[in-house]
């Protein structure tokens, strides 16, 4: 048993990666599944598409790496964050959809509990603001809107989890109900400080705590995997969100350490260690990563549209067929152009958090066309980020903070998305070699547990420079791009 499966189960899709036991890939399986928009604003998954890709993903991985279920040590699992899902504790059959994190639908509902003051009492307890992006207000909506919900939820029929509560009790044939730190911490429900689901908040939401899940560290005993499913049991030893799990990922250990993701959307992580910062920037505090009982608190900061941007060039626009011909279009537009895209396409995430704004395009001229419209959107996702690290470097301004940047996700894969990032912040921006730092982390986790991989120190060690991009922008065209963005979204904001 030299080998680690991570599954890597995303917005967009489902992946399965298989680790041997010096932590390289070995094989990889991915599945894409529909989006489902029911109104503007809305975002849902059917949960059948959520199950059905990660386990065929698994299966597949396996074959094609020409290994069975006696090679495999362990599993290790990271996912969309804040999705919600609810299901029946008896059949395991979900009430609906799944709601998927970019989903605003309980806009008016995060409004109606700051007026009535909670949004204090939230923050202190959980890092979090009173937002659609956390699980805790698409849980209520679901007990509040789906036929019969509240009253079996209140019977002990109903189960509430995550992405990974609801694939670990479908992996287990419905016999754990748990999750880890990383993923309680952003449901709204949990206390960070003090490592419990919380009362108070259950009850200012109306949720019954009978369906919450158990908490476990970041690499615990999860359950064994139903022998059926892949020829012979296999324990579940590693789970973190997708960020958390990227962080770790990244061996981002020590305080002062950042990275920075970018998948669908983008999220940058500020390990602050032992400190839950109380961020004044509207930023998130949150759980790194939770080992041996103790959590490791980090500043994070979340933009809902990354790589979101060039999937909407390609199946909104239609002016490119797949992600990589962003690059070159990028490098073929006009320089005199000043062309910026706000893509608020779901709102607005830190820190601005604003639920209601949508996109916009500013600066179009009759010359600007697909080249100047892809470089804007790369340029926005450099912008955004910018943002975040302005706002982290207010928030919490330490002697340990690196001034490096570390990245991965897809879009991390771009040279020009990458120079550009360094360019607009003004910082050197680290790409590992090993780009699937999501996955990484997870199987991690998994192997750490399972003896089969070292320690924190042991896989800092390993970390692997592929490029490192250095600022080469002007300090005064930086600023005066900067500044440009910053119109951009205020005038954004103020329609």
């Amino acid at each position: 048993m030299t080998h680690i499966l991570a599954i890597d189960q995303g917005t967009t899709s489902s992946r399965a990666i298989l680790f041997d036991d010096q932590m390289a890939i070995k094989a990889t399986a991915q599945e894409e599944f529909p989006q489902h928009f029911p109104q503007s604003g809305w975002v849902e998954h059917d949960p059948s598409d959520l199950w059905s890709t990660t386990a065929g993903t698994c299966r597949e991985v396996i074959e094609r790496a020409g290994l069975g279920a006696a090679d495999i040590a362990a599993i290790g699992i990271t996912n969309q964050r804040e999705t919600t899902l609810v299901w029946d504790r008896a059949t395991g059959t979900p009430i609906y959809n799944a709601i998927v994190w970019q989903d605003r639908r309980t806009a008016d509902m995060c409004h109606a509990l700051k007026d009535a003051g909670h949004e204090p009492m939230v923050t202190e307890k959980t890092g979090l603001l009173l937002d659609p992006y956390f699980s805790g207000t698409k849980l209520k909506w679901l007990l509040d809107n789906v036929e019969g919900a509240r009253t079996r939820a209140e019977n002990g029929e109903l189960l509430f989890g995550t992405v990974d509560s609801f694939l670990i009790w479908k992996l287990t044939g419905g016999k754990s109900h748990v999750t880890d730190a990383t993923n309680a911490a952003r449901t709204l429900l949990y206390n960070i400080r003090d490592g419990h689901w919380d009362a108070e908040i259950c009850a200012v939401l109306d949720i019954p705590m009978t369906m919450l899940p158990e908490v476990k560290d970041c690499a615990a005993d999860f359950g064994v995997t139903r022998a059926d499913l892949f020829g012979r049991e296999i324990p579940i030893l590693g789970v973190a969100g997708d960020q958390q799990a990227a962080t770790v990922g990244q061996a981002c250990f020590e305080p002062g350490m950042m990275k920075s993701t970018y998948g669908t959307g983008c999220f940058a992580l500020l390990n602050t260690g032992d400190e839950l910062v109380r961020s004044k920037s509207r930023l998130l505090g949150t759980i790194a990563y939770q080992l041996d009982g103790k959590p490791t608190y980090a500043l994070e900061g979340s933009i809902f549209i990354a790589g979101a941007v060039v999937q909407w060039l390609r199946d909104g626009l239609k002016i490119i067929r797949e992600a990589a011909e962003t690059q070159p279009l990028a490098e073929a537009a006009d320089e005199t152009q000043n062309v910026i895209l706000v893509p608020a396409f779901t709102g607005l995430g830190a820190p601005y958090w604003n639920a209601e704004c949508r996109g916009a395009v500013y600066g179009l001229s009759r010359n600007s066309g697909p080249a100047e419209l892809a470089r804007a959107a790369l340029e926005s996702v450099g912008f955004q980020t910018r943002d975040l690290l302005e706002a982290m470097r207010a928030d919490w301004q330490d002697s340990h903070d690196t001034g490096v940047l570390r990245v991965d996700g897809g879009m991390s894969a771009s040279d020009w998305a990458m120079q550009f990032l360094s360019d607009i912040i003004g910082a050197p921006v680290d790409r590992p070699e090993v780009l699937e730092t999501t996955a990484l982390g997870a199987a991690w986790l998994a192997g750490m547990r399972a003896g089969l991989y070292p320690d924190q120190a042991g896989f800092a060690e390993t970390w692997a420079l592929e490029r490192r991009f250095e600022p080469q922008m002007a300090q005064e065209k930086r600023m005066q791009r900067y500044d440009a963005w910053k119109r951009a979204v205020a005038a954004t904001l103020s329609v």
